[in-house]
């Protein structure tokens, strides 16, 4: 990786950093969680990442094509593996292709919180546009409030790069839904991965459609990205 690539990186996870620690401070809001992972049988005991949301999360690269294995969900199991050995982790998608959060609140609880997360990521803000800022603040409230209730650890994500879409611009629609998704982050006190922070940072240097799959899905080297930064989570703090 170029130098200054790097640093650009760097600088783009210390924003992510920022806006976590106003909401769940990433260095120690999975505390309870790598505590579990770390223990050896017999003593441990199977911990599920749920991941919530549209098509991002469910592996849509070009459409039809889901590619599974390459998506950040699972990409994160791999990472979260290599730091905990002995650990039994399950990566779970219950997104949906095409979502928006109202149906996603709809069905949270019988098919999300069934799953017994240990942590949940919500991804929806790609998709949350057709239905405006008022209507996804009601839906992802109601969502974060069931999951707090049930004693689950949350992840809010900012969206991933619309090609269609400006980027760097602060009044295109993501940058909106991103900033009202940080906001709900520091409201509730829970963990925040920006990857739209990130993909603004890679902007300014690259050109995004290196990580496009199509103009609104990001290929692997795109949820490489994503899972990065999920990560930090799980990374940051000493054993």
């Amino acid at each position: 990786m170029k130098a200054y690539h790097f640093f650009l990186l760097l600088t783009a996870f210390t924003f992510n950093w920022a806006y976590a620690q106003t909401g769940g401070n990433e260095t120690t809001y999975l505390h309870s969680i790598k505590m579990e992972l770390h223990k050896k049988w017999p003593n441990n005991r199977t911990i599920n990442l749920v991941f919530h949301g549209h098509s991002v999360p469910t592996g849509y690269f070009e459409t039809p094509h889901v590619n599974t294995l390459g998506s950040y969900p699972h990409i994160t199991l791999k990472n979260v593996k290599k730091i905990f050995p002995y650990a039994v982790v399950n990566s779970i998608t219950t997104s949906i292709g095409g979502e928006q959060s109202e149906q996603g609140s709809i069905r949270f609880g019988k098919e999300v919180l069934a799953h017994r997360p240990d942590v949940l990521f919500i991804d929806y803000a790609l998709n949350d546009r057709g239905i405006g800022l008022e209507r996804a603040k009601i839906a992802w409230e109601k969502m974060i409030q069931e999951a707090m209730a049930n004693g689950t650890k949350i992840i809010l994500m900012t969206p991933t790069p619309d090609l269609k879409e400006d980027i760097l611009s602060a009044s295109s629609e993501l940058a909106k839904h991103s900033s009202q998704i940080r906001q709900l982050a520091q409201k509730y006190q829970i963990g925040l991965v920006d990857s739209y922070r990130l993909f603004q940072a890679i902007a300014k240097t690259e050109d995004l459609k290196d990580y496009m799959a199509q103009s609104n899905h990001i290929n692997e080297k795109g949820h490489q990205v994503v899972a990065n930064a999920i990560l930090e989570f799980f990374s940051l703090e000493s054993k």
